[in-house]
């Protein structure tokens, strides 16, 4: 098999980033410092909400956010059964039942009709997973919470700078989840971020990032003061200076990130119009894409071959095609520990046998994606 000469993702790092991380690696602070709130400030208001709380990545950010709803043992979340894992392991951390909600076929995103079945006396919170880059039905979603006390938290980790009916993704839910993967719209290496317009909660994620300390070293400093207090079992989820210097350069450059990566979406929707096997997921009207992920679906009665050797084909051809994802009730700890079994979400088990993920990312040449799309087409000579 052939090493990948085009991953489905990747990093842009330049000059610019690379001399704000020297410049704080010079500083008085590597972490605690002053460019954790910069880039906390920077990332919230390019995405409208009021409070950004950063942490060291998109699962530390899930995992506050459930934290912050006070989830125990004994409650239920609604999750999609297509997302990363992260998304519903956020749940079990903190004693909860994650409970898989089907997706809608063309789309992959939680279809708000088997969220309604799913809802019970449990149910404490619904997370809508922005499968891709394109945003979830939150008005659908907040109408089956409302007047039943159930929260909505975003895994927003795939669509920073997508809208829903106008409105920013970060400010869609009571609780935003981003990543700063570096396969993501902007790195920090690893990274996250939690928006929402609730002061409250996110003091209560910086404790939770902290250890569950009341104070960070730098504010200690600049009180003068050397006592603090461990009010409740926190973690280190911290994001150093350092790598938040990183996340305040990447910002800059985002907007035209996003328009790039619309344009090679546009262009692959292009392309694929000529391959009758080939068909992208469908985007709503009322909603604008992202694209962390192009994702096709193979029409397998019109192929000689499965989605396992088109997989290997491309990947033969230097091309680093992924699978986004399996339901995350298919994987080993979900069936042993809460006897999940096939066919509980029939639609996302049907979707993930033909789905594949091409290369996206922002500096993919028009070369690179003619030879996605050849290889892609010459499935049907396959046997």
């Amino acid at each position: 098999m052939a090493r990948d000469s085009i991953p489905y993702g990747r990093q842009i790092i330049d000059d610019e980033d690379i001399a704000s991380v020297a410049e704080t690696l010079r500083s008085a602070w590597l972490t605690t410092g002053p460019k954790v709130g910069d880039f906390e400030r920077a990332f919230a208001e390019f995405c409208g909400a009021r409070e950004g709380v950063a942490v060291n990545s998109g699962t530390a950010a899930l995992h506050a956010a459930v934290r912050a709803l006070k989830i125990r043992s004994g409650d239920e979340v609604i999750v999609p059964a297509i997302t990363f894992a992260a998304s519903s392991n956020a749940v079990v951390y903190e004693g909860g039942t994650p409970i898989f909600a089907d997706v809608e076929s063309e789309t992959l995103l939680i279809d708000p009709n088997s969220v309604e079945q799913k809802i019970t006396a449990r149910t404490r919170a619904i997370i809508a997973v922005d499968y891709g880059g394109q945003p979830a039905d939150y008005d659908a979603l907040r109408a089956l919470a409302a007047g039943r006390g159930i929260r909505l938290i975003a895994d927003a980790c795939h669509a920073p700078g997508a809208t829903y009916k106008g409105g920013k993704v970060g400010t869609l839910a009571d609780l935003s989840a981003f990543s700063f993967h570096p396969v993501k719209h902007l790195t920090t290496c690893e990274g996250g971020m939690v928006l929402t317009d609730d002061p409250e909660m996110a003091a209560h994620m910086r404790r939770f990032r902290n250890h569950g300390i009341d104070s960070d070293h730098r504010s200690r400093e600049k009180s003068g003061i050397f006592s603090y207090d461990m009010v409740e079992l926190g973690f280190n989820y911290r994001l150093p200076d350092v790598q938040c210097a990183l996340g305040i350069a990447q910002l800059k450059h985002l907007s035209l990130w996003l328009d790039r990566r619309r344009a090679i979406a546009a262009r692959y929707d292009e392309m694929f119009e000529a391959i009758p096997f080939v068909r992208p997921l469908a985007k709503h009207a009322d909603r604008s894409h992202s694209y962390h992920l192009y994702v096709i679906r193979l029409n397998l009665d019109q192929l000689k071959v499965d989605r396992r050797r088109a997989f290997d084909h491309l990947r033969a051809a230097g091309i680093g095609a992924n699978v986004h994802y399996a339901p995350v009730y298919h994987h080993s700890f979900y069936r042993e520990r809460f006897g999940y079994q096939l066919g509980l979400c029939p639609q996302a088990e049907a979707v993930y046998g033909e789905i594949l993920t091409l290369p996206m990312f922002p500096t993919l040449s028009e070369a690179e994606q003619d030879h996605v799309v050849t290889t892609v087409s010459e499935l049907k000579h396959l046997r």
